[in-house]
């Protein structure tokens, strides 16, 4: 995967900050306005003036709240293509809607009220110190684009008509946060509008992007070349890049569809990087935080853990396995041993089923109550493992479902799990690996920490009331 852009961090931090500040700002500044400067002249105090501490608090508490709100329109992120207008309109409506979940929480806190001209000036300063900060933390993020810092490295599929007019603007418009790495193609026909590398024919791709770590492909091909863009997505199977389509490679019109704009022409977007840098973030603070805190709380009980099993069965205490995790990679696995020791010396890797006769007592009761999976935690904490995700298989399996489990690699673009969405939908034990799968594809096109959560919360559950653990 190629590694986060630091400018895919820098520039939502910015904005966050800048959004938090105007907003706290916004409530300072209406004190001032409203008790200290002309207005207070001209609409006389008769209640007596409130605390500055209120003005601030009141900022504080609503801050986070306003942030949530505008997350929700997905704007804390690099690269979007938006004029000042546009975000001014943006900024508007989604202040005005913070106003009014303010007014709302406003009336059910009787202590202290702010009056209706306060909310009027609150929301006209949040407004032009909101809009101020973002527009100059976008001229800031363009300025570092145009220098050629942290650009995107993207990849052209095709060298048709489109091909000529999306490397043109990438060459043009490098503000945009593009840099155009080269194309691939099968036609004889070469991209003419700039100087630009071809890197190879269609079939090169996969190739193609992992050596020059692309990151955005855009496929511009024509109407009657489907072989080739099923192809294309194929070769692309479990690859964290952003696949765009010149929308006539589909032969419908985009106006039938949800599209992604990007140098101002329409694409249709059929994939995209499951979690952004701030999403990566977010999900390792939280794998660290709970893991850390099982742990914790596990320590008293993981010694009377090792004395039953040393009783029944001996050493070692801990069972080490090989499985695949984010990009293919392997990492050694850990568990409380539940087997009897060489459990797999006759029969090889095999799946657990129900009644194996090589789990032992101890082991069973630990596989019922999903204690042998504990010491997980000790591999989400070095980061070869997150809290949720797909479960991670060994590898002489995953050599045999990429063979016949449509889109099966494509688990691998997050990372793997101690529990996911497939388990806690009752897809365990000996259900077949094509339906867990799609319940794995869904969680990483789906992702977010909420429904991490989720699927949390329905793991207890599971394990205090499930009876399919064997």
């Amino acid at each position: 995967m190629p590694s986060p852009r630091r400018n895919d961090v820098l520039i939502p931090f910015l904005m966050v900050a800048g959004d938090f500040i105007a907003i706290v700002g916004s409530f300072v500044l209406s004190y001032f306005v409203r008790f200290i400067g002309p207005v207070a002249a001209l609409v006389p105090v008769t209640k007596g003036t409130p605390p500055l501490e209120a003005y601030i608090v009141g900022g504080l508490i609503v801050a986070p709240i306003w942030i949530l709100i505008f997350n929700t329109r997905k704007i804390y992120r690099a690269r979007r293509e938006t004029d000042f207008s546009s975000e001014f309109l943006q900024i508007v409506r989604t202040v005005s809607f913070g106003m009014l979940v303010v007014m709302s929480l406003a009336f059910f806190y009787r202590d202290f009220s702010y009056s209706r001209l306060v909310f009027f000036v609150i929301w006209l300063l949040a407004i032009c110190l909101v809009f101020a900060f973002r527009i100059a933390v976008l001229r800031y993020e363009k300025f570092l684009y145009a220098r050629g810092r942290e650009l995107r490295h993207v990849l052209l599929a095709g060298s048709n008509a489109v091909a000529q007019q999306v490397a043109l603007l990438i060459t043009q418009r490098p503000a945009l946060g593009y840099r155009l790495t080269g194309y691939v193609t099968d036609e004889e026909e070469r991209i003419e509008s700039v100087t630009t590398q071809r890197l190879g024919r269609l079939a090169d791709l996969a190739a193609v992007v992992d050596e020059h770590r692309i990151e955005t492909v855009i496929v511009c091909l024509y109407a009657q070349q489907k072989e080739a863009l099923n192809r294309i997505m194929d070769d692309l199977i479990g690859r964290n890049v952003q696949l765009l389509l010149q929308s006539d490679v589909l032969g419908i019109t985009p106006a039938r569809l949800r599209v992604h704009e990007l140098f101002g022409l329409p694409f249709i977007g059929v994939k995209d990087i499951p979690m952004s840098t701030w999403g990566r973030i977010a999900k390792r603070a939280f794998d660290i935080a709970f893991s850390g805190a099982v742990l914790i709380l596990f320590a008293p009980f993981a010694l009377l853990i090792v004395i039953l099993i040393r009783l029944e069965s001996g050493r070692p205490v801990f069972y080490r396995q090989v499985r695949v995790g984010l990009e293919g990679e392997e990492f050694e696995l850990y568990k409380f041993r539940t087997m009897v020791v060489d459990a797999e010396t006759a029969s090889g890797p095999t799946w657990t089923k129900k009644n194996d006769p090589r789990v032992t007592r101890v082991g069973r009761l630990l596989r019922r109550l999903s204690i042998d999976e504990i010491p997980q935690f000790l591999n989400i904490l070095k980061g070869d493992m997150s809290v949720v995700g797909p479960r991670p298989e060994r590898p002489e399996f995953v050599s045999q479902f990429k063979n016949y489990v449509p889109k099966y690699l494509e688990r691998h673009r997050l990372k793997t799990g101690l529990t996911g969405w497939a388990q806690v939908s009752g897809l365990r034990g000996e259900v077949p690996i094509i339906e867990r799968t799609k319940y794995d594809l869904y969680y990483i096109e789906n992702w977010s920490l909420k429904l991490d959560l989720r699927i949390i919360f329905k793991t207890v559950r599971a394990v205090l009331f499930g009876k399919d653990a064997y």
